[in-house]
């Protein structure tokens, strides 16, 4: 069962007058282990007895799903190929995503994702300590 077809099953209910605890309770006893949590059925049907008619969610804010695909990847790729010296602002400008994606997706990925960005860190942070340690003597 989807989202949608959960929320009509809590919109029917609610506008029967069932609590949310009820509702959740036949819920569990239809649907078991797939039924959604207490929490998602008590804000469902508080916006149902507000008055709200959708079944879907409200659009939230937020990065553009359009930033993951395999068209931006490329496009990025040939971008850096064509001018390797081409900042990270000048790309995410041109394309029209997000300078933080743009040095994630880009960067990050090419010198081994986060284990990489990890180490870099640590031994950054070992080397510091030494220089400190060696200052205070």
């Amino acid at each position: 069962m989807d989202k949608t077809e959960y929320c009509a099953v809590i919109k029917f209910f609610a506008k029967e007058g069932l609590m949310p605890n009820e509702i959740h309770l036949k819920f569990i006893k239809v649907y078991e282990d797939s039924s959604p949590s207490s929490s998602t059925i008590k804000k469902w049907a508080a916006e149902f007895k507000r008055g709200r008619t959708s079944l879907e969610d409200d659009p939230c804010e937020g990065r553009p799903k359009s930033a993951k695909t395999p068209e931006i990847t490329e496009q990025v790729h040939h971008m850096v190929l064509d001018d390797r010296r081409m900042k990270v602002c000048k790309i995410a400008e041109t394309i029209g995503i997000s300078k933080e994606y743009v040095g994630y997706m880009y960067f990050a990925r090419r010198i081994g994702h986060e284990k990489a960005l990890r180490k870099m860190g640590a031994a950054f942070a070992h080397s510091r300590s030494k220089t400190h340690l060696h200052e205070n003597l």
